[in-house]
């Protein structure tokens, strides 16, 4: 699987087509917004039905990330789960398998906004880390100092007409965002208004995923969100144009 190599606050890091993050220096692997469980969840508040599968079909990808990479170390940005009581509704089938794949690999639980931990699981738990310079949390903050990775508003962008989801990277200001790795996790445009604060600068990159890790300036790919409407580029539409409610 293709990947986009860059540098961010002195780490030579890879963003991969799967949507996972890759410190190749200390055989990290970073994922985000798994949200396990949403299909249960929506079911048991009465929403749409989904087939019941997504919990599996993240599991399976997350796994072959790690056979990939090999990575020794995880950490997962926040929203793993796509509520507390997802964690405890997890098939059998399915706890197995994460746990297998926590098994002799430091794991690291970040708290989200859906989910504070996963407590009933192995692994640490934190509010954020830092690492060799990289603060790891699940919501990107201004006004701080140091580079930091986060994810939380799985952002997409538009090429050729197509939304993919995508990681954000924005080097003078020593922010990543990363996309969500969950399989129903919608998204956000990348020129909605609370993106653009955090992106729009020199050197701001739309990182897309799929078959090929793609990166495109951030303001191209503003541009092609905003084609069709009246707003002005740079700057673009500044509306969420696909959210998603499992943010």
């Amino acid at each position: 699987m293709s990947s986009h190599a860059f540098d961010l606050g002195g780490a030579r890091l890879e963003a991969r087509a799967s949507g996972a993050l890759f410190w190749a220096d200390q055989g990290l692997l970073v994922v985000s917004d798994l949200h396990f469980g949403k299909a249960q969840r929506l079911a048991r508040r009465g929403g749409a039905l989904l087939p019941p599968y997504e919990t599996q079909a993240t599991l399976a990808r997350l796994e072959a990330e790690l056979q990939a990479t090999g990575a020794a170390q995880v950490i997962c940005l926040g929203d793993s789960f796509d509520d507390l009581t997802a964690a405890s509704e997890l098939a059998e089938a399915e706890r197995d398998s994460l746990l297998r794949l926590m098994d002799g690999r430091d794991w690291l639980w970040i708290e989200g906004n859906h989910d504070p931990a996963p407590t009933s699981l192995g692994g640490q738990h934190r509010a954020e880390i830092t690492l060799a310079g990289l603060t790891f949390r699940h919501m990107a903050e201004t006004g701080g100092t140091g580079a930091e990775i986060s994810g939380h508003y799985h952002p997409k962008a538009r090429l050729a007409g197509r939304a993919a989801p995508c990681f954000l990277l924005n080097p003078a200001a020593g922010r990543l965002i990363l996309p969500a790795f969950g399989t129903y996790t919608g998204g956000l445009a990348c020129d909605a208004a609370a993106l653009v604060p955090l992106m729009q600068a020199p050197g701001a990159l739309a990182i897309l995923t799929g078959r090929t890790a793609r990166a495109i300036p951030y303001s191209a790919a503003l541009y092609s969100a905003a084609r069709g409407s009246a707003s002005p580029v740079p700057g673009a539409s500044t509306r969420p144009r696909a959210t998603s409610r499992s943010r």
